[in-house]
């Protein structure tokens, strides 16, 4: 009988995502299929303290295994801002992502004006973590390494994708297909990570 792991978001996409990469190991449910609705505020200055953070807290109120993740943009010559601000780096707020997101990707470019493009490195990270209501049992990490161009190109995506280039493509994250994202992308990297992993302890558990 397969194992349900909670997954700690209320986005189908990330949860088809995770039944895609990780194929059938477990049953994964979001927030809404176990009736939670509290959230953690991820106050926490590392990935990895957020995905934890929120990965105990789920499993605890849920009682279940739980996979949280947080993910971000880093920029070498910010200091690696936006880093863990990065969904809320503008300050701007609107029920639209997709104004935020532009909003976010502004503030960014605006800081970085005048910055050589060599200059304009930076990764998009992602940690994850899965608990049970007593302990964190797995924790991994994926980076993709790119480029911060000087405007926004592409329509797919999400965030800062539209200005995140990748040299070796030739395309920022927003011009790829969803399959070729996945199979570069941070949180797919991560994903990677996870499979062998959560594969051990589902036999042990």
């Amino acid at each position: 009988m397969l194992r349900d792991i909670l997954v700690a978001t209320t986005n189908p996409g990330k949860i088809k995502e995770l039944r895609f990469m990780l194929g059938h190991e477990a049953n994964w449910l979001g927030l809404a299929d176990v009736g939670i609705d509290m959230e953690v505020e991820e106050d926490a200055k590392t990935f990895s303290g957020n995905a934890q953070k929120k990965a105990m807290a789920y499993a605890k109120a849920s009682g279940l295994w739980t996979l949280s993740d947080d993910s971000g943009l880093v920029v070498d010559v910010l200091g690696g801002q936006p880093g863990v601000l990065s969904a809320r780096f503008s300050g701007v707020q609107s029920s639209d992502r997709s104004v935020v997101d532009q909003k976010n990707c502004e503030k960014l470019l605006s800081l970085l004006e005048g910055i050589s493009a060599l200059e304009r490195t930076g990764r998009f990270m992602c940690c994850i973590c899965v608990a049970s209501p007593d302990v964190v049992l797995i924790e991994t990490q994926g980076t993709v390494e790119g480029l911060i161009a000087q405007e926004p190109f592409g329509h797919g995506g999400f965030g800062y994708d539209p200005i995140f280039y990748l040299p070796e493509y030739g395309k920022t994250m927003a011009e790829l297909g969803s399959a070729e994202k996945n199979a570069i992308s941070h949180r797919g990297n991560a994903i990677k990570a996870l499979k062998p992993l959560l594969g051990e302890q589902l036999k042990c558990g």
